[in-house]
């Protein structure tokens, strides 16, 4: 038997070929062994790499879901952590001053 590689994705070791493709049974994904992009490069509303540590500013009001008041535009956020696999979307964790721990997406968001 082979030894092929994890999925990318969930990191499953049950991972098999389909033509030139891996294919995961486990969370679907399918990926080809030859090419090696880095999916896992988080980017800012204007294209900017984030990292973990970076600050960043909200560029539109954001709801914030149960609560009566909202993210202006214009808040800056210090010291983010990224979360690049994220299945919701929020891919930038962090605490923002008057609402705690929160889950941001990068694209609502520009580096400072």
């Amino acid at each position: 038997m082979e030894n092929l590689p994890n999925c990318p994705k969930c990191n499953s070791e049950y991972t098999y070929e389909d033509g030139s493709l891996l294919v995961c049974p486990e969370c679907g994904y399918e990926w080809n062994p030859e090419t090696t992009v880095d999916e896992s490069v988080i980017k800012d509303v204007n294209g900017n790499v984030l990292n973990d540590g970076d600050s960043v500013t909200v560029v539109k009001d954001l709801k914030v879901k149960g609560s009566s008041s909202s993210i202006k535009i214009g808040t800056k956020v210090k010291n983010i952590r990224l979360v690049p696999d994220a299945a919701d979307g929020h891919d930038i964790e962090c605490k923002i001053d008057g609402f705690g721990a929160m889950k941001l997406k990068s694209s609502v968001v520009k580096k400072a």
